[in-house]
């Protein structure tokens, strides 16, 4: 026996069908950290964007640092299957073809001599928000490195590092030599007196 569909019937077809909202891209799970390396500040950082309906026109990524009146823009790289990792400068330092430091925010090279500066992306080492973008964006908490006893990403001589504690060697080397001073003095003391004893 035949049957012909109605139009009835295919009115109830269509009534029964259920669109599937697209998934949201997101890039949930990346990051972006401030690290001290050879005394030069780094933004490491990792991608990762999940895009199950391919929504997203873009692979290019990039960093957004403002303080909600500057703003900096750091290109990133395309993605590779959803993901990037690597890392870039932060804004203001530089470095020489060996990769060591020659340039750090908030500072400048003046007569010889390394001086604090409002210039140079000084902001950035201040209270800033970072946003990773791509299509999706994500904030992700980012602050400029701090000093370590092994890594300051300040110039030379600029007397951050001062601050820091003593540690290590350095820490176990001033009381050798304040107690090597005090015998030696002290030799030097109980031979005058010998001397003057004999004589």
């Amino acid at each position: 026996m035949l049957v012909l569909s109605t139009p009835l019937a295919a009115a109830a077809d269509a009534d029964d069908y259920t669109p599937t909202d697209p998934a949201t891209p997101s890039l949930a799970g990346s990051s972006a950290v401030g690290e001290c390396d050879r005394d030069v500040p780094w933004i490491f950082f990792e991608v990762a964007l999940t895009d199950p309906d391919k929504q997203v026109t873009s692979n290019e990524a990039k960093l957004v640092l403002t303080n909600g009146t500057e703003t900096a823009t750091l290109p990133l790289g395309p993605l590779v299957d959803g993901t990037l990792k690597g890392r870039v400068l932060w804004p203001g330092a530089s470095i020489d073809s060996s990769g060591n430091a020659n340039g750090w925010p908030g500072w400048a090279f003046e007569n010889g001599v390394w001086v604090e500066t409002d210039g140079n992306f000084r902001w950035t080492r201040g209270a800033i928000t970072a946003t990773i973008e791509v299509n999706p964006s994500v904030v992700v908490p980012l602050s400029y490195p701090p000093a370590t006893p092994v890594c300051d990403a300040n110039p030379p001589q600029s007397g951050s590092a001062a601050a820091l504690p003593a540690t290590g060697m350095a820490a176990a080397i001033l009381p050798i030599t304040v107690f090597g001073l005090l015998a030696a003095a002290a030799g030097v003391i109980l031979l005058l007196r010998r001397r003057s004893a004999r004589h």
